[in-house]
């Protein structure tokens, strides 16, 4: 009987063909997560006790040809080490472009770290590269990787890390610093003598303008130690549970990640940039694998003027005894920038985490040009300044147009010195667009890679940890100009001027080609918005202005006394609307009505005519940057008597609580004739007494009347102050 094929069953083998088809698809897609799930967890392993490169070729013959595609997600940190060691090697290069450079990748694998900093250093730059690895098999990956590129400078040596030696080195030659690069990816943890593998290395390793970096797995308990700490960086202790998890996970494959090779490369080496991370491998933030990025280099370059002081602080207070010389106790990664040393040393101590965590590092807006009109101010080139970093407005406008000698910087909140550093980074080596995109939009997405491939040379490890942990700053201009407290009453702030209807007026204000007319726009459009009764019982309220405002006790008790914080804020912007024009002239508004500034309206070091000044002669005007984090009092009792022209404290007395101490150090430093400025929510400050007391000429600059003139185009202080020594 012959068969009849109905409907069904042509659906049946459609849907068993289309099955079939999908799960050969899947198959193809998915065999090398499958073959490297196999060979790392299910495929039977030899008898303990084999010779390690017996061990990494049986472990890695079958997996070689899938090793780089399997390994992205999970060796993260690779790409971040090659592309910090490029920009740090083009730096060295342009010192040195005649001197021979060699770089030799130890456990370099199938050759995937050549071919990365191909894409950010060409290879070409590079006398010779040498690819040191025990494993046969990945080595064939790395050799037709090599014919295929056509390198030609390049070299795969199959020895031991232990006892590698290069061609270049004849019999009977002493190697002693003759290699300018040397990299370790993932391969530091497999390793069990790493202590003899670093050793040589040191050795090998240009004194001068040696660069070593190194990406790996890591595990880490508390860090006690304040040197640690600072050395180690940030978010590098690991919770007890997970750390002896990944400790016996990882060690079925023979990679050891105690801490003790960590601890030993930062005591071997100099540490210029560390990152430690967390890989969200296959389940984001569920699998998290502690890796750490890091570059260093040797302990005591030859070029290097060693600075010790830190270090006998440290002593000082963790032994008691003061005047202590420390021996053998580790310099921090401040001492081994290979560019510019604006930041001085400082731990990364507690109160510093906690000013980073609840401080915004963008509150110092003040504005500098009526400052320097009033006060004609006549610096010299042998002049010294200090200022807040926080009002950096001032220091790179001082820098630009007076040239002072030294401009101290002062914050014991380290975000905002890390912002200044950033500014100093960028002004050196980026071209004007992407600096105005920068600081000026507030945003620019291509943040990272800038961050990796140019600004991260000259940046202190510190600063570079900060804005890598930080760099969604950058993905909207309103985030990155309302950071920590200030977030919450600028956000307020857009979220009034977004209401339907008011956003209009706000684009007209801040289009008016007349303060006339900005000024009617004010008055009858958006005043009475802005100033509503909510807003009155949200100024009025001493948690909001201390926690949101971030207002300390005793400016918001001063405000209370001269009519409190929502009358002195309804008198700001009602003489600030009214004599001067938003449009061209009020930046500091601008920025807070619109979320960013514009080319017409914008801090001056943000114009293209002040940005050239910057890069001039390398960038020399940057010198004269030091940036303190510490509190003015603790950086004052650190300087040389009389060895400051001016300083500007803005409104920093009004919360000073050793206001003599303060004073007494004030006039030490201060050169004969040189001048202290503040300004003051009080009107008349009951501080100036000590002023006048220990010697100081007080004037009053500007004081706050009922005809309600502004001080200045920003026009948040009562009063401002002069003395002068």
């Amino acid at each position: 009987m012959n068969s009849v094929e109905g409907p069904n069953d042509s659906l049946s083998v459609s849907v068993w063909t289309t099955t079939a088809l999908i799960v050969c698809v899947a198959s193809y897609r998915l065999w090398p997560q499958l073959k490297f799930v196999y060979h790392c967890f299910l495929r039977p392993t030899e008898a303990e006790g084999g010779d390690p490169k017996t061990r990494l070729d049986q472990f890695y013959e079958g997996q070689a040809d899938i090793y780089d595609a399997t390994r992205g997600r999970l060796l993260r940190g690779r790409n971040t080490m090659v592309a910090l060691s490029a920009s740090h090697l083009k730096v060295l290069r342009q010192r040195a472009p005649n001197k021979r450079f060699v770089w030799v990748d130890i456990g370099g694998g199938t050759g995937r770290n050549i071919e990365m900093m191909d894409k950010h250093f060409p290879i070409e730059n590079f006398d010779a590269i040498y690819l040191v690895d025990l494993c046969e098999p990945l080595l064939e990956v790395a050799r037709r990787r090599i014919a295929q590129r056509g390198w030609k400078n390049v070299t795969v040596l199959c020895q031991d890390a232990c006892t590698f030696w290069l061609p270049e080195w004849p019999a009977g030659t002493d190697p002693r610093g003759s290699v300018d690069f040397v990299t370790m990816s993932y391969s530091i943890t497999m390793i069990n003598r790493f202590y003899t593998v670093l050793d040589r290395v040191d050795y090998i390793l240009n004194p001068t303008t040696g660069l070593i970096g190194i990406a790996d797995f890591y595990t880490a308990g508390p860090q006690d130690s304040l040197i640690d700490k600072t050395i180690g960086g940030i978010g590098k202790e690991c919770g007890w549970m997970f750390k002896w998890a990944w400790h016996i996970f990882f060690e079925f494959d023979h990679l050891y990640l105690g801490s003790t090779q960590r601890t030993y490369l930062e005591h071997r080496f100099g540490t210029i940039k560390s990152y430690n991370g967390r890989n969200h491998f296959i389940i984001p933030y569920l699998i998290q694998i502690p890796y750490f990025t890091w570059l260093g280099r040797a302990r005591f370059p030859e070029d290097y003027p060693l600075d010790r002081s830190l270090e006998i602080e440290y002593a000082s207070r963790t032994f008691k005894t003061p005047g202590l010389q420390p021996q053998g106790v580790p310099l921090t990664p401040f001492h081994y920038s290979i560019t510019t040393r604006w930041r001085l040393p400082y731990f990364d101590e507690p109160e510093h985490v906690t000013l980073s965590d609840k401080s915004n590092w963008v509150v110092g807006f003040d504005d500098y040009r009526e400052l320097m009109r009033n006060l004609e101010i006549s610096l010299r080139s042998n002049d010294s300044v200090l200022l807040f970093s926080n009002a950096s407005d001032t220091a790179l406008h001082l820098a630009i147009n007076f040239r002072p000698k030294q401009i101290h910087c002062v914050d014991p909140n380290p975000c905002r010195n890390h912002l200044l550093e950033l500014k100093l980074a960028a002004a050196q080596t980026l071209e004007y667009e992407d600096f105005f995109v920068l600081f000026g939009e507030g945003k620019h997405p291509a943040f990272r890679s800038l961050l990796d491939s140019k600004l991260a040379p000259y940046l202190s490890s510190a600063a570079y940890q900060f804005w890598r942990r930080h760099e969604t700053a950058f993905s909207s201009s309103f985030y990155y100009y309302s950071s920590g407290c200030s977030k919450w009453a600028l956000s307020l702030i857009q979220l009034m001027l977004a209401i339907p209807g008011v956003s209009r007026h706000v684009a007209a204000l801040c289009d008016s080609e007349s303060v006339t007319e900005q000024a009617l726009i004010w008055r009858t459009k958006l005043r009475s918005i802005v100033f509503n009764r909510i807003v009155a019982l949200l100024l009025e309220s001493p948690f909001f202005c201390r926690k949101v405002l971030g207002l300390s006790h005793e400016r918001w008790k001063s405000l209370l006394q001269d009519g409190g914080v929502f009358q002195h804020a309804r008198d700001t912007l009602d003489a600030v609307f009214s004599t001067y024009l938003l449009k061209t002239d009020m930046h500091f508004w601008h920025l807070i009505l619109t979320g960013r500034y514009s080319a017409e309206c914008c801090p001056e070091y943000l114009t293209r005519s002040d940005f050239e000044h910057f890069k001039a002669d390398n960038g020399k005007i940057t010198d004269a940057f030091q940036l303190h984090t510490k509190s003015v009092l603790e950086t004052l009792r650190k300087l040389p008597t009389s060895s400051l022209k001016y300083i500007f404290l803005m409104d920093h007395v009004d919360s000073e609580s050793e206001v003599e101490d303060l004073v007494s150090e004030l006039d030490r430093v201060l050169l004969r004739g040189g001048s202290v400025y503040w300004q003051s929510f009080m009107r008349d400050p009951s501080y100036n007494k000590a002023f006048k007391l220990a010697g100081f000429e007080v004037n009053a600059l500007f004081v706050r009347d009922t005809s309600r003139k502004p001080m200045d185009r920003v026009n948040l202080y009562a009063s401002s102050y002069q003395a002068t020594k």
